[in-house]
């Protein structure tokens, strides 16, 4: 009896070491996962101080002052609505992209093109097609103050760093309601948003903190009938119509339309020349997901009225807008209307 309750005794000892080895190994696995998710997850080493997802985000802050009933001013600041916007030939065309205040256009993998929409005065009865979100969208959103992300998804490594980040981020698995398959497209191409059912008021203007100014055209400039943007697989093609006084779309080849045949055109196109490096992110096919740097400084093309600007870029930290100024300094206004900002890479 004695030799069997040793026995026993050693299982048992046995068996909490091993149980200690593996709450050991499992907390320095928890650690390195953290570690890399604190670098970025870039596989470039330590971020910059601020890559635009420096703030973890909890939970929106009480809406009441201490001590009163009355909602504070930081909650009450308006949050614009961002949409990830499927942009390939099999997406188009779009429903709700000509309502949107600003539309971004960047790099994805294969060197296709994928388009955030902003909404902030105006919000359609539906968006799409809705596709995932990237890593370079974090940086680019935290202009805005807690701005709502709607997105079909995201890679596994990358949702931590979406739900730690200053947003509100909406998936149809947190907001089924508001999601629903279209006809005519196949997925996952068919997948659309009821923007009210996210955001039940306009945002307004107010919440537009992107830096951007309205107002006439800056001195200078060149006249300027079409512009094209070229990625490895997509291409933009902007063409001035003097009768509408707007810069006509055309993607890859062929005008670009939405679901009900209005022509996308914006007022005032930003051709954008930044940084634009690999992550640690990948499809399924291998290919890597391009990081889009836009918080620094460089060169950029305004198009508006006909007419080309050269000018110079700047975005000091995540949090701040972005800056267009001519080469003497002074302040660049953009055209009244939609702004297209499409992302190029810098030479």
């Amino acid at each position: 009896m004695r030799r069997v309750g040793m026995v026993g005794m050693a299982g048992m000892v046995g068996t909490e070491q091993g149980a200690r080895t593996r709450r050991a190994r499992t907390a320095a696995a928890l650690l390195t996962v953290t570690g890399l998710f604190a670098a970025g997850c870039t596989g470039h080493g330590a971020p910059p101080a601020d890559d635009g997802r420096g703030q973890v985000h909890t939970a929106r802050p009480s809406t009441s002052q201490p001590g009163t009933s009355e909602p504070s001013a930081e909650a009450d600041r308006p949050s614009v609505l961002a949409v990830k916007i499927d942009n390939v030939r099999e997406a188009r065309p779009q429903t709700g992209l000509d309502a949107a205040d600003v539309v971004y256009a960047e790099q994805v993998e294969g060197g296709l093109s994928r388009l955030m929409a902003v909404y902030a005065t105006k919000l359609p009865k539906a968006v799409g097609p809705v596709r995932s979100a990237r890593e370079s969208d974090l940086e680019l959103l935290r202009q805005f103050h807690e701005p709502t992300l709607a997105f079909s998804g995201a890679q596994g490594k990358l949702m931590p760093l979406i739900n730690q980040a200053p947003l509100v981020a909406r998936t149809p698995e947190k907001a089924s309601g508001a999601y629903f398959r279209g006809v005519g497209k196949v997925v996952p191409h068919n997948l659309f948003l009821h923007p009210g059912r996210l955001v039940p008021a306009t945002p307004g203007a107010a919440a537009l903190t992107n830096g951007f100014r309205y107002g006439p055209a800056p001195a200078g400039g060149v006249k300027d009938t079409s512009e094209t943007v070229r990625y490895p697989a997509a291409r933009f093609t902007f063409t001035w119509s003097q009768s509408r006084e707007r810069w006509l779309v055309s993607m890859d080849g062929a005008p670009d339309v939405t679901a009900d045949g209005k022509r996308l055109a914006p007022a005032t196109v930003v051709v954008q020349y930044v940084k634009i490096r690999k992550s640690a992110f990948h499809d399924f096919l291998g290919n890597n997901t391009p990081y889009t740097v836009t918080v620094g400084s460089g060169r950029a093309k305004v198009l508006r009225d006909g007419r080309a600007y050269d000018v110079n870029w700047k975005r000091a930290k995540a949090t701040d807008g972005t800056e267009f100024t001519t080469k003497d300094g002074s302040p660049v206004n953009f055209a009244e209307g939609q702004v297209w900002v499409v992302f190029a890479k810098a030479s």
